[in-house]
C-alpha cells in the first residue's frame, strides 16, 4: 500500500483531487482538517490540553464544543496562541495518521493512501510518507476560484500566494505534479493514469 501525501498552495483545487480518490474502492483519504476537527472534539486529548491552557470560555460553544469561529478569529489575532495550538494539535494529527496507515497495511485490503493537508512538507510528512503529490494549477485560475468560492480580494489573494511555498520549492520534493488547469475528467483521466503506473511498477 502506497502512502501518499497530497500538498499544494490555496486555490489549486487538493479538495477536488480528494474527491476523485476518494471514490476508488482501492484508496482510502483523510484529510488534515477533518482529522485536526475530530482530536479538538470534546473528550479528546487535544481538546483537554488547549483548555488547560486556553481556559478561555468565549472560545466555546453551548454545547462545551470549540466555537468554530471564534477558534478561528482568535487564531487569525493571536500568533502565539496560534503556534500553541498547533505545538498541540499537528503532532495529534501525525500519530493518528501514522495509526490509520499501520491499521490499513495490516489489513493489506488497500492499494493507496492519501492524506491531505496544506502544510505537509512543513510537518515533515516527507519523512513519513512513501511521496508526496503536488496539485499544480495557474495562478490566474486559482485566483479566480478564490474570488468565487471564498470572495477574497485580489490583495488577499497576493498576500496568501506570498506567504505559500513557490511552485519550485513543491516541485523539488514531490515526486509527482498534478497539473489542475482544465475539467473534472481532465483531472481524474491524469490521476488514474499515474495510479495505474504506480500499480505496475
Amino acid at each position: 500500500m502506497f502512502f501518499i501525501g497530497i500538498t499544494g498552495g490555496v486555490g489549486t483545487g487538493k479538495s477536488e483531487v480528494m474527491h476523485i480518490l476518494e471514490e476508488r474502492e482501492d484508496t482510502r483519504v483523510l484529510l488534515a482538517d477533518e482529522v485536526a476537527h475530530l482530536l479538538m472534539q470534546k473528550g479528546q486529548p487535544c481538546y483537554k490540553q488547549i483548555i488547560k491552557e486556553f481556559p478561555d470560555p468565549q472560545l466555546l460553544a453551548e454545547d462545551g464544543e470549540f466555537d468554530r469561529i471564534q477558534m478561528a478569529q482568535w487564531l487569525f489575532r493571536d500568533e502565539n496562541g496560534r503556534t500553541r495550538i498547533n505545538q498541540i494539535v499537528h503532532p495529534a494529527v501525525k500519530e493518528y495518521v501514522l495509526h490509520q496507515v499501520e491499521t490499513e497495511r495490516e489489513k493489506g485490503k488497500l492499494n493507496f493512501f492519501f492524506f491531505e493537508a496544506a502544510l505537509l512538507i512543513e510537518e515533515q510528512y516527507d519523512a513519513i510518507c512513501d511521496e508526496l503529490w503536488y496539485i499544480d494549477t495557474d495562478d490566474t485560475i486559482r485566483r479566480s476560484r478564490l474570488k468565487a468560492s471564498r470572495g477574497y480580494s485580489d490583495e488577499k489573494i497576493s498576500q496568501i500566494f506570498a506567504s505559500q511555498k513557490s511552485r519550485e520549492e513543491f516541485s523539488a520534493v514531490c515526486k509527482e505534479i498534478i497539473t489542475n488547469n482544465g475539467t473534472t475528467d481532465e483531472l481524474k483521466n491524469q490521476i488514474y493514469n499515474v495510479l495505474r503506473r504506480k500499480i505496475h511498477e
